[in-house]
């Protein structure tokens, strides 16, 4: 008998269903399916079970969203429409060519009864996990999962490659383990002409003219000629994105005033969209642009992490052994500080006014200023040191099979920031009264850094090899998106049953990023904070983010105190002790 699992358990709260199935091969190999599958309801009005079963015995386990591609009304859900227009499908190219029109971020397991044939894939961008066994002598079945538990002696996980849509054609299988790969194929994606929504673009090859210097911008306020349809361009298609990111998500009851007469405090109405709030210029601009497709009377909750650090609290106390001495850093250290930060230090823990909650605190008066009818929620998650260490075992489980150091730093960030526990204040000079998040849509800005030329090394390409180079690291940047982290950040935020939407990855703004010339949306000859992302910086100062358009770059383990906890442990790319 051949063994195929599919199963995903954390990421869905609200209904759990097994289905198993036994399958026949030509090979007279019998074939046990096993699905099992849990619903995160965020699409459509009525609760909803998977997998999917379909009236002629398809099955399909979903773990996405449809947001272009397929005619879905606000009331109904995206998985069933899903599970219907594929089952009225015949042929592997056909199913192929739908999922080439569908943008959104999914990953999915789908059996065709009728052609006997199992299909499984991600979305080009890997926006969702999904992590495969592949069948060996030893471990002869196929498991597919979207969650981890870490290490088994039972099955050797991997993130499926984003490049295939993998088919098994159960019908040729026989009863050795070697005649899987052979049974199996890895499917090009495809898309009808002129739909962008099946894989990303290359990277635009445009150098400046060479006839020519290439004009300096002289100021964030004044959009250049020559710069201003592209800033337009970028606005337009990242406010399309928010707003398929924020619309239709189903309102969850979680209680009532005590009376009718009373009327709800803006604490007590639940919030459906967060933001993963770090105070820099892309979680600002989700942030806003949320903002206007929300309705006014619903507040955002903007989740701010915050780790107790012992390193970083020595080193303040102490000095930096072997480094500079304490009397020098003291003195950078009131030179580096903004005013935002020194104001703070008398109302706020200083074990936790980490860089990015000084931030976070900027911004969110900026916010306000902006747009002064919301209810920001200004959530601080502080994670002291104890409870980083007795979550340690459950995250590196979670994150599996990712092992590293830095995973570890950014998913115990993100873990902490989804779980949403926190404090939050009516005002300033308040006292901070306990807070849960009821968000189950987390906005998150990664992708800005990759599209619009915000990493340090990109500077470091042009230093080295002009404007073919920066180019050259770009491409390198699109390249590894899919392989990098977003499976990882899938398993942690959805451990909580909350979901990660990323605006800046959807493919309409991704391949309009990489459809313009690089130095329209970078300028490495500009100093840090104008020329990283600088057709973002002109967008945020358009949309009046005039703070956030001046933010530099910082990363979000070093920006939450989250890297570098206790010393003697490796930094960076190092692969965690056992």
């Amino acid at each position: 008998m051949i063994q195929i699992n599919v199963g995903g358990i954390y990421a869905g709260p609200d209904a759990q269903r097994r289905y198993q199935i036994t399958v026949q091969s030509d090979h007279e190999a019998t074939v046990h399916l096993d699905f099992f599958a849990s619903e995160l309801r965020l699409r459509g009005d009525a609760p909803v079970a998977q997998p999917h079963i379909h009236e002629i015995g398809d099955i399909l386990c979903w773990n996405g969203e449809i947001f272009e591609g397929l005619d879905i009304r606000p009331e109904e859900n995206d998985g069933i429409k899903l599970s219907s227009a594929m089952s009225r499908l015949e042929g592997t190219s056909a199913i192929v060519q739908l999922l080439g029109t569908l943008e959104g971020p999914y990953a999915f397991v789908y059996y065709h009864r009728q052609s006997k044939r199992l299909f499984f894939a991600r979305d080009p961008l890997g926006r969702r996990s999904l992590l495969v066994h592949w069948p060996s002598r030893e471990l002869p079945y196929l498991l597919l999962a979207s969650v981890a538990i870490g290490t088994n002696d039972g099955y050797h996980l991997t993130e499926l490659s984003t490049e295939h849509i993998y088919v098994l054609n159960i019908d040729s299988l026989g009863g050795q383990t070697t005649s899987f790969g052979v049974s199996l194929e890895c499917l090009s994606r495809l898309a009808p002409s002129g739909n962008t929504s099946a894989r990303t673009e290359r990277v635009n090859q445009a150098l400046p003219p060479i006839d020519t210097e290439l004009p300096r911008l002289q100021s964030l306020d004044s959009i250049p000629q020559h710069l201003s349809s592209a800033v337009d361009g970028l606005i337009f298609h990242l406010d399309h994105s928010v707003a398929l990111r924020v619309s239709n998500i189903p309102q969850r009851c979680l209680g009532s005033p005590s009376s009718s007469e009373e009327k709800p405090s803006a604490r007590s109405i639940p919030t459906r969209v967060a933001v993963l709030f770090s105070g820099g210029i892309d979680s600002t601009i989700c942030a806003f642009l949320a903002h206007k497709h929300i309705p006014p009377d619903e507040p955002i909750d903007l989740l701010n992490i915050a780790f107790e650090n012992p390193r970083k609290i020595r080193v303040q106390v102490d000095g930096n052994v072997g480094g500079i001495n304490k009397k020098k850093q003291k003195s950078r250290a009131l030179q580096d500080a903004t005013s935002t930060e020194r104001q703070l230090s008398g109302r706020y823990d200083p074990d936790y006014l980490v860089p990015d909650r000084s931030a976070g605190l900027s911004e969110l008066e900026e916010l306000q200023r902006l747009c002064p009818g919301r209810q920001w929620n200004f959530v601080e998650i502080d994670v002291p040191f104890g409870e980083y260490q007795a979550a340690q075992p459950t995250v590196r489980s979670i994150m599996w099979p990712c092992q590293t150091v830095m995973d570890l730093s950014l998913a115990m960030a993100l873990y902490f920031a989804a779980r949403g526990v926190g404090k939050v204040r009516s005002s300033p000079t308040t006292h901070p009264e306990p807070y849960t998040s009821t968000a189950r849509v987390l906005l998150n800005g990664l992708g800005s850094d990759e599209l619009l030329g915000g990493y340090g090394r990109h500077r470091t390409a042009y230093s080295a090899g002009g404007w073919p180079a920066v180019i050259d690291e770009l491409q390198l940047e699109m390249d590894r998106i899919p392989t990098r982290n977003l499976g990882r950040d899938d398993r942690v935020i959805s451990a909580h049953g909350k979901e990660a939407r990323h605006p800046f990855l959807s493919l309409d703004v991704v391949n309009y990023l990489v459809g313009l010339p690089v130095h329209v949306k970078m300028d490495p000859r500009l100093e840090v904070g104008v020329g990283d992302k600088m057709l973002l910086r002109l967008a945020a100062r358009k949309m009046g983010l005039v703070e956030a358009s001046t933010r530099k770059k910082r990363a979000m383990q070093f920006g939450s105190h989250a890297a570098r906890m206790e010393v003697g442990v490796a930094d960076g790319g190092g692969i965690l002790p056992v």
